[in-house]
């Protein structure tokens, strides 16, 4: 055995190590965390690009931090080519551990900051545009004026690709439509439910219907969110259920555009109760048939440990609905 000073990349500080056979392995402790960070979202994005987007910063960096990464682990960790990149085995390998590691981290934070009074921390929260049951913006401002140390990070997006966030461990907290074949490590809390409706132009031929049938809509140009959204995925159940197909005209990710396209007669729309309501008296809203699934909002969050910043703020909005 002999001693050896090892320095810290980008520190200027040096250890002293005894040089065992298992001591070559420390050198990996000083893997910057966030190295690992950008890997896990390039991982998920599996594109270099819409990883320095969502990471905010330039993807020359992004890449700098890969190569800097590969070059000490001494591995290559992605395939790349002109469209998209994906994981090699030993990437793969990372990836778990680095989730891991990510999240363990995360977790310190929160102990620390559970201890220090929610002084300090970080929120991250995310919602789909116009649930109707709860004002996410409302509820935020209440915690922020009650906590205003802890940092929030608030996302808006569908409600399928909110409850993957949940799963990843990139948000803390989602509001959004209830699950359907959601990730086992994702729990939902209900929180409100209501009809899902039809709406038309008044002057419709639907409008003249005493009753309406899913087969009577298989031939009418349906307006309708794009894919992710709860409401979307909801209405593509209920059609499935029934054997029937639709035709999807037109695909937004807005609920003012989507009624608006409706009011013009671009097509008819399934959308819950409470959208409808946003044009009454210019849009019809019918019943659909009694087999409808409703639209049920709950609250996502991870089966594991909840993080302290988000057990306060969920704890006065789970007691009004609980009550």
């Amino acid at each position: 055995m002999r001693l050896v000073r090892s320095t810290i990349p980008g520190t200027g500080f040096t250890c002293p190590t005894v040089e065992t056979d298992s001591s070559v392995h420390l050198r990996f402790l000083v893997m910057d965390l966030r190295q690992l960070e950008h890997f896990v979202t390039v991982a998920e994005e599996k594109h270099f690009t819409r990883a320095s987007e969502r990471l905010f910063i330039s993807q020359s960096g992004l890449s700098a931090s890969i190569r800097a990464l590969e070059k000490e682990l001494d591995a290559e960790l992605f395939d790349r080519n002109t469209r998209r990149v994906e994981l090699t085995d030993a990437g793969q390998a990372l990836l778990e551990e680095s989730r891991r590691t990510l999240a363990s981290v995360l977790a310190a934070r929160d102990a620390v900051a559970a201890v220090q009074g929610l002084r300090r921390g970080r929120l991250r929260v995310g919602t789909e545009q116009c649930l109707g049951a709860v004002d996410v913006p409302r509820e935020l401002a209440h915690f922020h004026a009650q906590h205003p140390g802890v940092e929030l990070l608030v996302q808006q997006a569908g409600s399928a690709r909110l409850v993957e966030e949940v799963h990843t461990g990139r948000l803390d907290v989602a509001f959004v439509a209830g699950p359907a074949g959601a990730p086992e490590d994702v729990r939902f809390l209900p929180l409100a439910s209501e009809p899902m409706t039809l709406v038309c132009r008044p002057e419709h031929d639907l409008t003249r219907m005493r009753r309406i049938d899913w087969k009577s809509l298989c031939d009418k140009p349906f307006v309708d969110f794009n894919t992710d959204w709860g409401s979307r995925q909801v209405t593509d159940r209920a059609f499935a259920a029934a054997g029937v197909a639709r035709k999807i005209a037109s695909e937004v990710n807005d609920v003012h555009t989507l009624l608006d396209l409706v009011e013009h007669g671009l097509g008819i729309a399934v959308v819950p109760e409470h959208i409808a309501r946003k044009k009454a008296g210019k849009l019809a809203s019918l019943p659909l048939p009694a087999d409808a699934p409703s639209w049920d909002v709950t609250i996502a969050v991870s089966a594991g440990a909840t993080s302290a910043a988000a057990a306060t703020f969920l704890a006065p909005i789970r007691q009004r609905f609980d009550a």
